[in-house]
């Protein structure tokens, strides 16, 4: 009975992971996405008729997110922005929290707001969805900072109409939410803003962040994980054989 609680935790586990890695590479032409891992394991009790104390262990469940860069794809476009280092961006989710991400194709929508290109609203330092003056040609600085430019006073200065909330998460530990965005781990489910960490949050325009996901890596990682989940499967079937055979002779006898 033994062998079987920890075979079949395992391929709880290894399954959890096989799920995993098939969303990476369903994510790999989506622009910033980010890899994740769940490579924590913990032991937790579980019921048993044979044993008073039955362990087994589990997956956790949290989606931690892997901040390492993707490939730079220059578009040149001036709304298109990459993030530099750990910078992350933030943004209104759909229930109006405040979440994070590392997609940076911006659009002006019809009535004036910066948004992403799935349609989440762009939000400043405060944590306000940025509205822009409509007709107006926009660059945005390094640092976040958005200006507009009138196209029909080409020599007139340009001003500035938002900045974009840019934090460092080189400290900060983000997980991926049910809507794909980022949120401190330490406020899992609520969203919210953290503290910028020590290095300036930087951001580059006229370019995008490719998924960092390696498919070739992933894919020998989904075959290892078919390969894990298929003999787990066998062992499980060996013991309800072993368990049955003995059951037999004890009746027999």
């Amino acid at each position: 009975m033994k062998v079987a609680y920890t075979a079949m935790a395992s391929v709880r586990q290894v399954d959890q992971a096989r799920a995993q890695a098939t969303n990476m590479l369903a994510n790999v032409s989506t622009v910033g996405f980010k890899e994740s891992y769940r490579h924590a394991t913990a032991s937790v009790k579980v019921a048993s008729v044979a044993f008073s104390t039955t362990y087994q262990p589990v997956a956790a469940s949290k989606d931690v997110i892997s901040l390492k860069a993707g490939p730079m794809q220059s578009t040149g476009r001036k709304l298109d922005v990459f993030m530099q280092a750990q910078t992350v961006l933030g943004v209104q989710a759909s229930n109006e929290q405040i979440a994070f991400t590392r997609r940076g194709d911006l659009r002006v929508n019809e009535i004036g707001q910066l948004e992403l290109g799935p349609g989440q609203l762009v939000v400043d330092d405060a944590g306000s969805p940025i509205s822009v003056p409509l007709g107006q040609e926009l660059e945005i600085g390094a640092d976040g900072t958005i200006i507009a430019y009138d196209p029909e006073l080409p020599e007139a200065p340009g001003a500035e109409v938002g900045r974009l909330m840019l934090r460092d998460a080189s400290t900060t530990v983000l997980v991926r939410r049910l809507d794909g965005l980022f949120e401190p781990a330490n406020q899992a489910g609520s969203g919210g803003d953290f503290e910028s960490g020590p290095t300036p949050p930087e951001i580059l325009s006229g370019a995008l962040e490719g998924s960092s996901v390696n498919v070739s890596e992933m894919l020998t990682q989904l075959l290892d994980y078919n390969r894990t989940f298929e003999s787990r499967i066998r062992l499980i079937k060996e013991v309800r054989d072993l368990d049955q055979a003995g059951s037999s002779m004890i009746k027999m006898a």
